[in-house]
């Protein structure tokens, strides 16, 4: 008898426990649980260069810039695109809020975009110390 109140109050403290855990979980501020993240909004063309439009959101002291780079996915072309962007780590606001960064891209010398191209985009952060990729993130779209 008396090893069923043990296991009894044992079973009552640990769902106890589980409880309180999920709450401090489900109350804890969701910016600490924010990692540095990014998601592609548009990619468009306005004056023969791909503008990219980035939500992402960073934390306080990286040493990191955004990076979007973009190309044509047509392999017959030997004209098509290539273009690139940076955020550079002074201009990013790291605050673990969503944020915004338009971007046009700069063509690389011999390449360019036309409309309907089709291209794909990847951005990303690069770490300026050690040269990390984190974050990537990769999207196809039509001009």
């Amino acid at each position: 008898m008396k090893s069923t109140i043990v296991r009894r109050r044992l079973a009552g403290a640990a769902v106890t426990a589980l409880v309180i855990g999920a709450g401090v979980l489900a109350t804890a501020p969701s910016a600490a649980a924010k990692a540095n993240e990014l998601t592609i909004d548009n990619v468009s063309f306005r004056d023969s260069k791909v503008q990219v439009q980035v939500t992402y959101s960073c934390d306080p002291g990286i040493d990191q810039e955004l990076v979007v780079n973009a190309a044509t996915l047509d392999p017959d072309s030997h004209e098509g695109g290539i273009a690139a962007g940076i955020v550079k780590q002074d201009k990013l606001v790291c605050d673990y809020a969503n944020h915004i960064a338009k971007m046009t891209l700069r063509t690389a010398t011999g390449t360019h975009f036309a409309k309907e191209d089709k291209v794909k985009v990847k951005v990303f952060y690069f770490d300026n110390n050690d040269g990390f990729i984190s974050a990537e993130q990769t999207a196809v779209a039509v001009l």
